[in-house]
């Protein structure tokens, strides 16, 4: 993991020893050795009692787990109300992408900014994914309706692959916006290389739950998965507003 991706670890809702009741300090030391036996070295960024009795919220970077107390039980997945019918894990995810987002800072994003900007996406694309340059052909759209578009690399094919190449020769060319739309319509644009955050964008979306491109992430912390015409976005961003 990349220094700026640990930072992210870091910085994401570190919780102190101090204060702590006899029973948590237990907790965070049985689920620490635990998890220390699988994951050798590492050191989880945030652990604190759950909605559920006797199970603890885990957090490695913003990948978030459950893990009874006494260490010998991990739970994947997410936890939902009963009575309210509320899934709580979600409402946790999305705080931490925005964190990681936030973290990640928009020096590193490749931003089509909406001139009268009413809603701002994330959106995790693959120069190579038919649906991603569909939502690019729509992004004169998506502007008209307020919406600012920052985007994130994430080639599927992984690092060092076609793709990835692709994504790193249009952050380092000159005007960044030109070239997405340019490849984005299947242009082969120069190869080119610089210091860039194609790397840890690929991860950082793995870490946070992208799976496929595009992925939206809204305002809120709410990923949408796939394609989603501009009007249709822009309505759904207002009824969550």
């Amino acid at each position: 993991m990349n220094k700026r991706l640990s930072g992210i670890c870091l910085l994401l809702l570190g919780v102190s020893m101090v204060g702590l009741s006899a029973a948590e300090t237990n907790a965070k030391e049985d689920i620490t050795k635990s998890l220390n036996k699988i994951f050798p070295g590492v050191t989880p960024d945030s652990i604190a009692p759950s909605p559920m009795d006797g199970v603890s919220e885990v957090l490695i970077g913003p990948r978030l787990m459950y893990i009874s107390n006494d260490g010998k039980y991990l739970l994947q997945g997410s936890l939902i109300d009963m009575d309210t019918r509320v899934d709580v894990s979600e409402a946790r995810r999305n705080e931490i992408r925005l964190d990681a987002l936030n973290d990640l800072g928009e020096e590193n994003m490749i931003i089509f900014p909406a001139k009268d900007e009413k809603h701002t996406i994330t959106v995790f694309t693959d120069i190579d994914c038919g649906y991603c340059r569909k939502l690019h052909a729509e992004m004169d759209k998506y502007n008209e309706a307020g919406i600012t578009v920052r985007y994130l690399m994430f080639p599927r094919a992984g690092v060092d692959s076609p793709s990835y190449e692709k994504a790193v020769s249009v952050w380092c060319n000159k005007d960044q916006q030109d070239a997405m739309t340019r490849s984005k319509q299947g242009e082969t644009l120069p190869k080119a290389s610089c210091d860039n955050p194609v790397k840890e964008e690929y991860e950082l979306g793995q870490l946070i739950g992208v799976r496929g491109t595009p992925a939206i992430v809204t305002e809120d912390g709410s990923m949408l998965p796939g394609y989603v015409p501009a009007a249709r976005l822009a309505k759904a961003l207002q009824a969550g507003s």
